[in-house]
């Protein structure tokens, strides 16, 4: 901890237990961010106490039974065996905890502005057994101000006074789901706090959990505007790169072989891929937080939302690509068979929050066509209120589609045989760059 910052007795006595490990750590949603942040705290030694609203979660965590694959199984089972982690949907157990960290969803509205109501009726639960010497960290991705505007004052109505009697900071959470290298262990952390006190002692608590650096800011809104322009510099990215993939498309030209060259450059270019849209929590959704704060201070956020209109509508480009290629055949898009490759927004993953092929696949049943998905992580969804069973791949699935849409490209995937029985193979992830392709193959 940064020599400078002066605590006091409460702020000492917290700092201690966090050093010693005999802290009882909260975590209050236990999806895709909640649940490995929980199995780290309780494999550095703390007792912790998972929360959520759904009781089939908590008894599935009481159980060591996994469903978060960033998860390893045998990790949770092994701590929830030896008692150092415990989920329930009592809320008042909040008494029990010294520190809570909230991972709760912040969606957008149908108008695309912030839902925050996850955050503040988790905070008034928080506030309700708030007690004097207690952290709390929110981790939910946010618009600059959620913390100290929102959350603070949410938990000050308990009597406590923030810096005082309890520590608030906010720290984004950092998730990739399927990425083979960087995890929450090992991804660095930023942090800031209400007071220099809040920052000093989250960061410590950080610091004894995770590997990965720990970076101070001078505030929370710091912090909740640096996850943002993360979210949006890939947004902005991506939207260039599906903006090149039409144009490229219109002109004859192959766009992934135009990013491969680009990417030689060793300085000035980072590649990113043009796809069937954008999917998952963070960056179709996070940087509307921004443009919506941002009409506070009279200013529209021009770059960002031009980037969603261009992400947004590459549902109806793939659609309309598809259906010209049905054309070429001789085929009406209503009536035709086709076989959609993969339902989760990213590779090797069983998440479909936002995925883009939701839209495309609603758009071609509502069109007519006869759907057939596939997908080795996701064996049911939900599209237009119906739902949705997957099919096993398989060469007959393959054989009696007119079309194969190919818009996920998972590992687990057999593409030497998507290859080899498909009549019109629509590759929007340039997946098959290095397989044998069928004869009528084209690319996003």
């Amino acid at each position: 901890m940064s020599e400078q910052v002066q605590l006091s007795q409460i702020g000492q006595e917290l700092l201690e237990k966090i050093t010693n490990r005999t802290a009882t750590i909260g975590v209050v949603g236990l999806g895709y961010v909640g649940l490995p942040l929980a199995v780290e705290k309780a494999k550095a030694g703390y007792q912790v106490i998972g929360f959520d609203v759904q009781q089939k979660r908590a008894d599935m965590v009481n159980q060591g039974i996994n469903y978060i694959g960033d998860v390893v199984d045998e990790e949770l089972k092994e701590i929830v065996q030896e008692k150092k982690l415990f989920a329930t949907i009592d809320y008042s157990k909040i008494q029990e905890v010294d520190a809570v960290a909230i991972c709760v969803p912040t969606p957008l509205d149908t108008y695309q502005q912030p839902d925050t109501s996850y955050v503040e009726s988790s905070g008034k639960e928080i506030a309700k057994y708030l007690h004097k010497g207690m952290l709390i960290v929110l981790e939910s991705t946010t618009y600059p101000g959620t913390t100290e505007e929102v959350l603070k004052p949410i938990l000050e109505s308990s009597g406590l006074k923030c810096g005082e009697d309890f520590f608030l900071a906010y720290s984004p959470e950092r998730v990739d789901p399927g990425n083979k290298h960087y995890n929450t262990k090992n991804t660095p952390k930023v942090v800031g706090g209400i007071t220099p006190a809040c920052t000093a002692i989250a960061s410590e608590m950080y610091k004894s959990v995770l590997e990965g650096d720990v970076h101070q800011v001078s505030s929370p809104a710091v912090a909740e505007m640096e996850k943002i322009l993360e979210n949006t510099f890939r947004h902005i990215n991506i939207a260039l790169a599906n903006e090149m993939a039409i144009l490229c498309n219109k002109m004859g030209i192959d766009v992934w072989e135009v990013i491969d060259a680009a990417a030689t450059k060793p300085y000035g270019f980072m590649p990113f891929y043009p796809g069937p849209g954008l999917g998952g929590h963070c960056i179709p959704i996070d940087p509307f937080y921004l443009t919506w704060k941002a009409r506070e201070y009279n200013y529209h956020t021009r770059l960002i939302e031009l980037a969603g209109e261009i992400n947004n509508g590459m549902p109806e480009f793939v659609v309309n690509k598809a259906m010209y290629a049905l054309n070429g055949e001789g085929k009406a898009l209503r009536g035709s068979k086709i076989a959609i490759l993969g339902v989760a927004y990213k590779k090797d993953i069983d998440d479909v929050r936002e995925s883009p092929v939701l839209p495309i696949i609603e758009t071609l049943r509502n069109e007519g066509a006869e759907l057939m998905v596939c997908d080795p992580h996701v064996k049911s969804f939900r599209s237009c209120d119906i739902f949705v069973e997957t099919v096993e791949l398989s060469q007959q699935v393959l054989e009696e589609a007119d079309l194969v849409l190919l818009t996920t490209d998972h590992t687990a995937f057999d593409y030497e045989m998507i290859g080899q029985y498909s009549k019109v193979l629509f590759d929007t992830r340039n997946a098959m760059k290095n397989h044998q392709k069928p004869e009528k193959y084209i690319k996003l």
